[in-house]
């Protein structure tokens, strides 16, 4: 398992990482706490309670507030 594993891993590892365009900037003032990819946009939790998403462009698309629980 462990031979496996040190030979398969290297190439996942290298297989595809996603990428933030070139023009991807963030609002001022807007801090990020996570990232994700998906097909076509990507998603920045700020540490302000939001999650933006970004289109592959780097256009913001879409500004979704958290609200807090109970």
């Amino acid at each position: 398992m462990v031979a496996l594993l040190v030979t398969r891993m290297p190439r996942v590892m290298t297989a595809s990482v996603p990428a933030l365009p070139e023009t991807f900037i963030l609002p001022e003032g807007v801090k990020a706490e996570a990232v994700t990819f998906g097909t076509g946009w990507i998603a920045v939790v700020t540490t302000d309670d939001h999650i933006l998403i970004f289109g592959s462009d780097g256009a913001l698309r879409q500004d979704l507030t958290l609200t807090p629980p109970g």
